[in-house]
Order: C-alpha cells, then sequence, then structure tokens
C-alpha cells in the first residue's frame, strides 16, 4: 500500500524559501482582510531554533499564525490540504503535511527544520475543537525533548465562536487575535529517562498553554466557542 503524502514527506521536500513569500500573504490576510491584533510578538526569540504550539478552533487558524508571526514559520498541516485544488500552494509555502494516523515523517521534517534554527508551528490538540488546549497530543513534547527548543505558547481567537460550524471562515475585517506567550522551557531533573522526559514535556506543555488560552480569553474578551462541533 502507497504511503500518503504525510507519511512520505522528507526534510529535503520543504521548500525553505516558501515562508519568505507566505508570511508576507498571511499578513496581508490578518490586517487586510481581517482586523488582527497581534499580542506578545516579542516573546518569539528573533533567532534561533523555536516550537510555535497553538490552540485550535478554526479552519482559519493555520494562515493566521503564520502572518501573525514576525518570523517565517514551517507549520505541520493535515495532509488533506496539500491534496485539495489549492495544495501546492501549501508546497510552496514552505508547510509540512502531516498525516495524522502516521505523524512521524512530518515530527520527523520538524525537527530537521528545528535544527536548523528554524521555527516550526504545532496544534497539539491534533484537531479543531474548542481550543481550550485540555488535552494535547505527544508530537509536540517529541519536538521539545530531542531538539531543545523553546516552546512558544499561543492562542487563536475569534476564529471560531459559539453556534460557528467547524468549517467557518470568518468574513472580511473580523476581528481576530493572535496571542504569544512566554517561552516554555523545560528543566529535566538529572538522570531522567527518556520516558520522564516525554511525560514532563507533555504535562509542562499542556498546563502552560492551558494556562496561556486562559490568560489570553481575559485579556481580549473573546472566548472559546462553547463546544468542540
Amino acid at each position: 500500500m502507497a504511503q500518503s503524502r504525510g507519511q512520505a514527506v522528507r526534510p529535503e521536500d520543504i521548500y525553505r524559501w516558501g515562508p519568505v513569500w507566505s508570511r508576507r500573504v498571511g499578513w496581508v490576510l490578518d490586517h487586510l482582510w481581517w482586523n488582527t491584533t497581534v499580542l506578545g510578538a516579542e516573546n518569539i526569540p528573533a533567532e534561533g531554533p523555536v516550537i510555535i504550539a497553538s490552540n485550535h478552533t478554526g479552519i482559519v487558524d493555520g494562515p493566521l499564525l503564520h502572518g501573525a508571526l514576525p518570523r517565517g514559520s514551517h507549520v505541520l498541516v493535515k495532509q488533506e490540504f496539500f491534496d485539495s485544488r489549492i495544495g501546492f500552494l501549501m508546497t510552496w509555502a514552505g508547510q509540512i503535511p502531516v498525516d495524522r494516523t502516521s505523524g512521524r515523517a512530518a515530527l520527523a521534517v520538524g525537527k530537521a527544520m528545528l535544527d536548523e534554527g528554524r521555527v516550526v508551528g504545532i496544534f497539539p490538540e491534533g484537531t479543531r475543537g474548542r481550543g481550550d488546549a485540555s488535552e494535547v497530543r505527544a508530537g509536540v513534547a517529541w519536538l521539545a525533548v530531542n531538539t531543545g527548543a523553546p516552546i512558544v505558547p499561543a492562542a487563536c481567537l475569534g476564529t471560531r465562536r459559539t453556534g460557528d460550524p467547524r468549517g467557518y471562515v470568518p468574513p472580511p475585517r473580523a476581528k481576530l487575535h493572535v496571542a504569544f506567550g512566554e517561552p516554555i522551557r523545560l528543566n529535566f531533573p538529572e538522570g531522567s529517562s527518556r520516558r520522564e522526559k516525554m511525560a514532563h514535556a507533555m504535562s509542562a506543555i499542556g498546563a502552560g498553554l492551558q494556562a496561556h488560552v486562559d490568560e489570553a480569553q481575559q485579556v481580549t474578551g473573546v472566548r472559546l466557542p462553547k463546544s468542540a462541533l
């Protein structure tokens, strides 16, 4: 059986120049098409590897996040977007296709980007939902443990509100928010096993992201949808 795009992706498949132009497109969407407020951009290190861990409520969270970042980023995006009619744009943008049934290849590519000192974005919840970060998957912990990169929590707010369908696209000039928190740096007790490091990373990142999303709601006054559906 042939591998899916997300299972077959390799570091050499990713266009390093993609974020140079696609971040500008994201900025136009954020600030000219929508009306996006970006908070805490100063929390993102100006150089070196960075993991951006964002909550996920709406279908436009990916481009919203990409355009809000002060540096170009390679975001793990579900492979279905790459298989669509505009999939070639995702490829040219330097984004990373991920097969959600087996994300090993995408994580390996993400690690390679981080090893090059790049910014990698990931939605630890794995799929669109309430965006409250009540559950996170192990992929973000794997990246953090294997690269040592700082993890900057991000909250995308306003992309889907209570009553909006999962595929909702905000209209022009919709008021959206992206808030970045202070980096989460992991300190492992001396002698920790790999399993212990993974468990600690998942706990710390999950708690840090959840706390950041809660704080971002308080600061912006924008609430998450009441339901994941």
